[in-house]
């Protein structure tokens, strides 16, 4: 099969075995890939591509992740978001910020990186089983934050 590919803004905090990833995926339904999967699980590929306005956030831990759904959340919000980590990252004091009452991000400079824990709580009623979950994301260098807080406000502008 080929592989899918996915769009829309996403905001992917951590290093490569401990991150979290804020996205709200958008799939193309006329893919090859897309409408061969469709076909395979005995749906329409536009309601196997999905709505395309649904965030979801995903995270992972040394091989361990999950992730859930946002229903109702929205793109001013995840840009008030990243805004408001902007900001934090700028005034280079401990802070913490909050995404809802889905994500917390509390973080303290270590030179020039940061060192940032994330507390991630799933939506009351979750169906699939998401656990609350703390990522020690470890120290991420300000420059790499700062430049991929940009980028996710140039996608979702």
């Amino acid at each position: 099969m080929s592989p899918i590919a996915v769009e829309g803004p996403e905001l992917n905090l951590g290093t490569s075995g401990t991150y979290l990833l804020l996205a709200r995926p958008k799939i193309d339904p006329t893919q090859p890939g897309v409408i061969t999967a469709a076909r395979e699980a005995g749906v329409s590929p536009e309601e196997f591509a999905g709505p395309g306005d649904v965030w979801t956030l995903i995270y992972e831990a040394e091989g361990e992740g999950d992730g859930f759904e946002l229903p109702g959340a929205r793109d001013t919000e995840a840009d008030a978001f990243a805004e408001q980590l902007q900001q934090a990252l700028a005034a280079a004091e401990p802070f913490t910020v909050e995404a809802g009452n889905f994500l917390r991000l509390d973080a303290r400079p270590a030179g020039a990186d940061w060192t940032v824990t994330a507390h991630i709580t799933p939506p009351e009623g979750e169906e699939d089983g998401a656990a609350a979950r703390t990522l020690e994301l470890g120290a991420l260098p300000t420059a790499e934050l700062l430049a991929e807080l940009e980028r996710f406000r140039r996608e979702l502008a």
